[in-house]
């Protein structure tokens, strides 16, 4: 029996005395929450002091009790890297986060590519891991950017969107049969928009900044001009498709642009280029080396200004584990990559503590937005829901410390950073995986 069978037939769960903040439907109240069988039985202000009978009682305390977290981009080792990290690993590392849903990008060796790797990951996640796992299949085969992939036999196997992972592809005819047959399918598009030519052997944003440290640019019109060109062909096609990680003012232009046009678009957005700029490298420090690169600051003002607006759909952790073997190197040699998945809704509150983004606008951007994109049943508080919950005291600080971290790799570009906003607990499917008995356990 696995667990969340076993949890299936524990007795219910009710909290009670909690805000209860719901992003779907803007829910922002008092009350309480009732969890039976894995999913949402009943919530409201009218469970607020009181539970029914033969239930499992939480006092919430006044905390937010929100859906768990759906991070659409998380990079894993596994198969190939798993000294990086692993399902098992990762999942620990969400659920310690507030993730209750985790979506696997492709850049794994063997690349998931084919039916079987599909396979391989739901059945490794579903001995090892501790949240939801979804695969995100290849848009072409082995990453080249130069053979489509099987889009409709990987879709039935169960990967939820397709991907070129951390690399464009540069050739427009595959790109356009890519989005062709992603419409055929009904299947989502998601696309690194980084031109590979413009940006070959850059190490950060190209600027005043990188001629100050003597390395390399990345010029954002590298992501413009990928982005503009893939709009055309969305134009053309009718595909469905979602520009991964933007981060410039230019590249959110062209999509809002595009949306005007009631075009099938939509973008999304790392927690790094929220809330870190390049100035944050300061002297070479290649945590906080990362693809696309950390932009000015007159670039992170309008990503926090898409998000709040809805310009942006989703908020993704981008996280990319790497060991201190590729790290420790000068900067323009480090490999890009940073780990996120305990930080990402910590950080995401900094936004919300200062103002410039509303609760509701902020969590909706990595509850709702995402599991509608990939057309998952979670992200809501609703009868009938899964019961994906975390409860997160919004207010308590606390110092980020690589030694706390789950993840295997340690490589947090948040390390000795102070947060206020916390996760107390995290229920995937009704049973709590976080605190976990054996939180150490890897």
């Amino acid at each position: 029996m696995t667990g969340r069978e076993a949890a299936r037939q524990k007795p219910p769960l009710a909290f009670i005395n909690a805000r209860l903040v719901d992003p779907e439907t803007r829910r922002d109240e008092a009350g309480g929450l009732v969890v039976k069988n894995g999913v949402i039985a009943d919530l409201g202000p009218h469970l607020r002091r009181t539970a029914p009978e033969g239930v499992e009682v939480i006092d919430a305390k006044g905390h937010m009790l929100c859906p768990g977290l759906v991070d659409m981009q998380v990079f894993i080792g596994e198969p190939g890297a798993e000294h990086r990290e692993t399902l098992k690993t990762a999942s620990h590392a969400a659920a310690a986060g507030g993730v209750t849903t985790m979506v696997v990008m492709p850049d794994t060796n063997p690349v998931i590519d084919q039916v079987a790797l599909v396979d391989f990951i739901q059945r490794r996640a579903r001995d090892n891991a501790i949240v939801h796992v979804h695969a995100m299949a290849a848009m072409t085969r082995g990453l080249k950017g130069e053979e489509m992939t099987e889009i409709g036999l990987l879709k039935r196997a169960g990967a939820v969107a397709f991907s070129n992972g951390k690399s464009s592809v540069a050739n427009t005819r595959v790109m356009k049969n890519c989005l062709l047959y992603g419409k055929d399918f009904s299947a989502l598009v998601v696309h690194h928009t980084e031109d590979p030519y413009l940006s070959a052997s850059g190490a950060m944003n190209s600027g005043e900044v990188a001629a100050r440290l003597g390395l390399p640019g990345i010029s954002k019109t590298a992501e413009t001009i990928m982005i503009e060109r893939d709009v055309r062909l969305v134009e053309m096609t009718g595909g469905r498709y979602h520009a991964a990680t933007v981060s410039c003012a230019d590249s959110l232009d062209v999509i809002r642009s595009a949306k005007k046009r009631k075009l099938p678009v939509t973008c999304g957005v790392s927690i790094n280029h929220l809330t870190l700029n390049e100035n944050d490298i300061g002297s070479y420090r290649t945590f906080f080396k990362v693809r696309p690169p950390l932009r000015r600051e007159e670039d992170r003002v309008a990503m926090v200004r898409g998000i709040a607006s809805g310009d942006i759909d989703v908020i993704v952790s981008s996280h990319d584990p790497q060991d201190a073997d590729v790290k420790r190197r000068p900067f323009a040699e480090a490999a890009d990559g940073a780990v996120g998945l305990e930080t990402l809704l910590a950080a995401a509150l900094r936004l919300h503590h200062s103002g410039e983004v509303p609760l509701a606008i902020l969590l909706r951007a990595m509850t709702s937005n995402p599991a509608r994109l990939l057309g998952l049943h979670s992200g809501r508080l609703a009868k009938g829901a899964i019961a994906d919950l975390i409860l997160v005291d919004l207010g308590q600080p606390w110092v980020v410390a690589k030694d706390g971290l789950r993840s295997r790799s340690k490589n947090s570009p948040f390390d000795e950073a102070k947060m206020q906003g916390r996760v107390l607990r995290t229920l995937v499917a009704g049973e709590t995986v976080y605190p976990y008995p054996q939180p150490g356990r890897t």
